[in-house]
C-alpha cells in the first residue's frame, strides 16, 4: 500500500493547474482556474503527504491562505478522494 502513497503523494507534488482542474471536474469539486494555479504553484515541489492527517491540515490552512478557506474546503475533499 505504501507505493500507492508515493505515486499520489508524488502526483500531489508536481501537480499542474490543468491536471488539478480535470481532478476537481471529476471529482464534483468546485476549483476555478485562477485558484487550481495558485494552489499548484504552493504544491509544486514541496514534499507533503497528504496520508498524514496532521500534514494535511497543515497543507489546507496554507491552501487557505492562499485560495481562501472554501476552495480550501473542497481541496481537502479532493484529498480525501485522492487518500480513499
Amino acid at each position: 500500500m505504501k507505493i500507492f502513497e508515493n505515486i499520489i503523494n508524488h502526483k500531489i507534488n508536481t501537480i499542474t493547474a490543468d491536471e488539478l482542474l480535470n481532478y476537481a471536474n471529476q471529482f464534483h469539486i468546485s476549483v476555478n482556474r485562477t485558484q487550481a494555479k495558485k494552489i499548484a504553484e504552493y504544491l509544486r515541489g514541496k514534499q507533503v503527504n497528504i496520508f498524514d492527517p496532521s500534514e494535511r491540515v497543515v497543507i489546507i490552512k496554507e491552501i487557505a491562505k492562499v485560495a481562501g478557506p472554501q476552495t480550501a474546503r473542497e481541496v481537502n475533499k479532493l484529498f480525501i478522494q485522492f487518500s480513499k
